[in-house]
């Protein structure tokens, strides 16, 4: 038999690795493996928090074995205890559908779904199996099996009592670890999944699981489970989020631009430890990049590839040049032809902190010392001011030098129909705003 890629080492080299149960790399190693990790489905889109799950499944699947995402229809309706400190809402169907739509396309980026080989990868929902299984059923099939002291041993039951948390531990809560076991013990038995993947954050779940399907079906059954850790930034704050939320997945919740952006302003500490663990490049490649890096760091080679490599898997190669465009327009020699091309929400997520005036619109057909040096739109201090930097060059509108201080603005002069964007100097905009 030909020895495939050995997963674990995969993992192990990439710093994507946290636990395993013991006998788990000896399987991967000896056949074809199913395994499967959940998803929460209570936003129409991941992000970035989910990549490392994602990732995990795409070596996966690179390495032979088959990947089955499951989007937690049923067990997303009700609180995980781990690491979480309020119970979620409770989504209808249709919502649920078509956040599990949603899901699958973004994953179809880092999948092969459509392959005709046996490891193509699989979606399912746990609301398919949960939605008709009754209490009592449950009680009978899942709850004789596991003991409440099995349960309370958990680390993430154990944080949730001894926490602040004034509301304590709902029973919804408590019996989750049963739900995500069952789901488990469902997946072995209806797609011989032996292998469960997730956050480090999971494994007192997980491990529940194991331990349902050997007390259901007897101690010769062995399941695995394999933990990544939970990715940090390396001042020890949580990964993925940013002043203003997480970053999306989504283009339209976070732009490309915005995105690439997000990659491109990581640490070199955590480029370093990023482009191994959210691109598929291999180790030479990687390794060549980190030398290149530390012999001049403020290239940000690092940093660069890690932006391109993750913006296409992503969004395109398409998206990846818009956002490279993008960039160079507060910094480069970009032209009124470049800041049309943009979107409107990714040209104000460019300029996003500059200073910002509105306009009413009827003002417009004046000069462009009379616009804006009005108390209301205050880019100059004085006429004066303005007039002596127009005549040395150093203003611009759109990207287009002002020749003259009183050119007339109109209409035409507006981006997407409602914008001026006004330069002065090499790094000084002013966005105003035509209403």
């Amino acid at each position: 038999m030909t020895m495939r890629k050995n997963f674990v080492e995969e993992l192990r080299w990439r710093g994507m690795l946290a636990q395993m149960m013991p006998g788990t790399e000896e399987l991967l190693q000896k056949e074809m493996v199913t395994a499967y990790l959940g998803t929460d489905p209570t936003a129409d889109s991941l992000h970035i928090g989910h990549l490392c799950g994602i990732m995990m499944l795409r070596h996966l699947q690179r390495c032979g074995h088959k990947p089955i995402i499951l989007v937690g229809g049923a067990t997303g309706m009700i609180g995980d205890p781990s690491g979480k400190s309020q119970e979620r809402n409770l989504l209808n169907n249709e919502t649920l559908y078509h956040n599990q739509e949603c899901i699958k396309r973004q994953v179809a980026k880092f999948l092969d779904f459509d392959s005709n080989e046996e490891n193509a990868a699989e979606m399912v929902n746990n609301y398919d199996w949960m939605k008709d299984f009754t209490f009592l059923d449950f009680a009978r099939e899942v709850g004789k099996h596991i003991t409440v002291n099995y349960m309370m041993a958990k680390d993430s039951v154990q944080q949730r009592l001894n926490g602040t948390a004034r509301d304590g531990l709902s029973f919804t809560e408590f019996t989750y670890q049963l739900l995500q076991g069952y789901d488990f013990l469902y997946l072995y038995q209806h797609k011989g999944v032996k292998l469960q993947l997730g956050g480090n954050d999971q494994w007192g779940n997980m491990t529940t699981g194991t331990e349902l399907i050997r007390r259901t079906l007897g101690n010769e059954v062995e399941t695995f489970a394999l933990t990544c850790p939970l990715i940090t930034k390396s001042d020890g704050k949580k990964f993925g989020k940013t002043e203003s939320g997480n970053i999306w997945l989504d283009p339209t919740r976070t732009t490309p631009y915005k995105f690439y952006q997000f990659w491109l302003n990581v640490s070199d500490d955590d480029a370093e430890r990023y482009i191994k663990i959210f691109t598929s490049l291999e180790k030479d490649v990687i390794d060549t990049l980190v030398e290149e890096h530390r012999q001049d760091p403020g290239h940000r080679v690092l940093q660069k590839r890690l932006a391109e490599e993750v913006t296409v898997m992503v969004h395109s190669q398409e998206a990846l040049d818009m956002a490279k465009e993008a960039s160079g327009i507060l910094f480069g020699k970009a032209t009124k032809d470049a800041l049309e091309r943009l979107d409107e929400q990714t040209f104000l997520d460019v300029f996003d902190g500059v200073p910002y005036y509105e306009l009413p619109k009827d003002q417009l057909g004046q000069p462009a010392v009379e616009l804006f040096t009005r108390d209301d739109v205050k880019v100059f201090a004085s006429k004066g001011e303005m007039r002596k930097l127009v005549q040395g060059g150093g203003v611009s509108l759109n990207k287009e030098k002002l020749s003259t201080f009183d050119r007339i603005v109109t209409t035409d002069d507006l981006i997407d129909g409602k914008y001026l964007l006004v330069q002065r100097g090499k790094k000084n905009y002013y966005l105003v705003a035509v209403k």
